[in-house]
C-alpha cells in the first residue's frame, strides 16, 4: 500500500509483487533451500523454524492469503503440501506433522504471501525456534527429496 497527495491508501498490486519476499524467492532473486518445485507450487526450509524441517509451501503466483487463492491452486498447494509431509515423516522419522496457515495479523501472518507451514513435530520437542547449523540445511534437503 501507498498513499497519494490525498493522504488516500492506494493498492498497486505491481508494487507488492515486486517487493513481496516469497516473490522474490520464487523469481530466484532472493536465495531460497528449496525443496520441492512444480509449475504452481514451490516448497523450500523456513529461515525460522519452529522445528529441524520446517517447510514453506506457497503458490508461485502472488495472493495474499487464503481469501483470494482459486480452488484449483489452493487444491495444489495442498497436494504440495501432503507430499512434503510424507516426505519429512519418512526422511527425519518426525513423531507428527503439523500443517498450518496463518491468515491476516491477528493470525500472525508475518509475510502477506499465501503459504502453508508444514512443521515435523518430536516428542522430545522443546519450545523454542530451531537453529541450523552450517551445511545442515543442503544435508536435510537431500535427504527430504530421496524420499519425494
Amino acid at each position: 500500500m501507498s498513499q497519494n497527495d490525498n493522504n488516500k491508501e492506494i493498492h498497486d498490486e505491481q508494487h507488492i509483487v515486486e517487493n513481496c519476499i516469497f516473490c522474490k524467492i520464487i523469481r530466484n532473486e532472493i536465495a531460497s533451500v528449496k525443496i520441492y518445485e512444480d509449475n504452481e507450487t514451490l516448497a523450500f526450509l523456513d529461515i525460522s523454524p519452529d522445528t529441524r524441517g520446517h517447510v514453506l509451501v506457497l503458490p508461485k503466483s502472488h495472493y495474499e492469503n487464503i481469501y483470494g487463492i482459486p480452488v484449483e491452486t489452493w487444491c495444489l498447494m495442498n497436494i504440495t503440501a501432503q507430499k512434503i509431509a510424507i516426505a519429512l515423516k519418512a526422511s527425519l522419522s518426525s513423531d507428527g506433522i503439523n500443517i498450518a496457515m496463518n491468515n491476516e495479523s491477528a493470525a500472525h501472518q508475518l509475510i502477506f504471501h499465501a503459504h502453508i507451514h508444514v512443521i515435523p513435530r518430536y516428542n522430545d520437542f522443546e519450545d523454542k525456534k530451531y537453529t541450523y547449523i552450517a551445511g545442515e540445511m543442503e544435508e536435510l534437503t537431500k535427504q527430504i527429496q530421496e524420499v519425494i
